[in-house]
């Protein structure tokens, strides 16, 4: 891979071996009509499963594909890990659910760099679709959104869904002040790209509920909660306005 490699695909995967097959199956796939050259990124988040040996076997006999081992530390490390070792001038973020078809992909690729610094799929307003959501996770989405931007990102409607593009400089501007691990770590990066006046476009996308989702409704929304008020606090303090 060389500096001029055109997209970067960054998958953070923890426990992700009974689907991580067939997620690089698909992602390979759709690429090669998309961009002229690119790299998957699977970051494995020190999983307990064989997720890394899978892998690595599909690494060995396509040179597209990198595993990255990162120790165990949630979801906002694996990411931030990715981001920064990615070699793409183009960086996209997405889980290995694919809970957002691909198809949805060249959107971002049109938008990033020519209209936005960063896209961000959106599952809010006009043209976006849930899919097959239980209403009571839509229901808590929606509160958790509304604190999000009340303490943090106004305007902003959905900074949780987790397949964003950015470009070579917004990812090295933005993810080496991004401290937060776990969830929460979107609306720390969206805070820090908003304080250095990158261009954040959303991108209302079809996005289909996962059966696997690992989201604790109400644990992880505790901690996201209090990451929240920690982003606000060190926003604040003016910790995400120097440089990298």
């Amino acid at each position: 891979m060389t500096a001029a490699l055109r997209l970067s695909v960054i998958i953070p995967a923890f426990n992700e071996a009974r689907r991580i097959e067939h997620t690089l199956a698909v992602v390979r796939a759709a690429l090669p009509a998309l961009v002229p050259t690119w790299e998957i990124r699977v970051v494995d988040d020190g999983s307990s499963d064989d997720t890394a040996a899978r892998v690595e076997r599909i690494a060995a006999v396509d040179v597209g594909v990198v595993l990255q081992r990162e120790p165990h530390r949630g979801k906002g490390a694996a990411v931030r890990a990715g981001m920064l070792a990615a070699q793409g001038d183009l960086r996209f973020m997405c889980d290995a659910d694919l809970s957002m078809p691909l198809s949805e992909l060249p959107r971002f690729l049109a938008a990033v760099p020519e209209r936005a610094d960063i896209a961000i799929g959106s599952r809010e307003g006009s043209g976006a679709a849930r899919i097959d959501e239980p209403a009571y996770r839509h229901y808590m989405g929606r509160m958790f959104n509304r604190i999000v931007q009340a303490g943090a990102l106004a305007g902003i409607e959905d900074s949780q869904c987790g397949f964003k593009m950015f470009s070579r400089q917004a990812a090295e501007l933005v993810f080496p002040l991004v401290t937060i691990d776990g969830w929460a770590f979107d609306v720390e990066a969206l805070t820090v790209a908003r304080r250095h006046g990158l261009r954040i476009l959303d991108m209302p996308v079809e996005w289909h509920y996962g059966e696997l989702s690992r989201v604790s409704v109400v644990g992880d929304s505790l901690r996201m909660l209090r990451d929240v008020l920690r982003i606000r606090l060190r926003a604040a303090q003016g910790r995400y306005d120097r440089g990298p």
